[in-house]
């Protein structure tokens, strides 16, 4: 995962948002702005994200062989179907995702409007 340092990112559903507990594993996955912060009626700036990470998710994911194949018998549940996210299936089931933090941002292409930006930093 990456802080968020623009609110247009952070409020675009594109831009899978984690929240993690203090030994660095996942909480939960959204498409939407969390944590929501209630006092500003959940409007951010970018001081206010430099003062208080908000992590993206960049969807780099590690498994050992036994957990791939538990994971590929396990049946989607509400909070993925909802949020059409597979990492929720593994969290709704009962595992425990753990979510590194990097300063290197990636090129995500999950909207047909990504793919400009990802084409504009190929090489000539």
């Amino acid at each position: 995962a990456i802080p968020f340092e623009r609110p247009v990112d952070f409020a675009n559903p594109n831009q899978v948002k984690v929240v993690r507990d203090r030994a660095g594993n996942a909480l939960y996955f959204s498409r939407s702005p969390m944590p929501f912060v209630r006092d500003s009626g959940g409007a951010v700036d970018a001081a206010w994200l430099a003062a208080h990470p908000c992590y993206r998710h960049l969807g780099l994911y590690a498994y050992d062989a036994d957990f791939l194949k538990a994971f590929s018998t396990l049946e989607p549940g509400f909070l993925e179907n909802i949020e059409k996210l597979e990492q929720l299936r593994a969290m709704e089931h009962g595992y425990r995702i753990h979510v590194g933090i990097t300063d290197q941002p990636t090129i995500g292409i999950d909207a047909p409007e990504d793919v400009a930006e990802f084409e504009a930093r190929l090489p000539a």
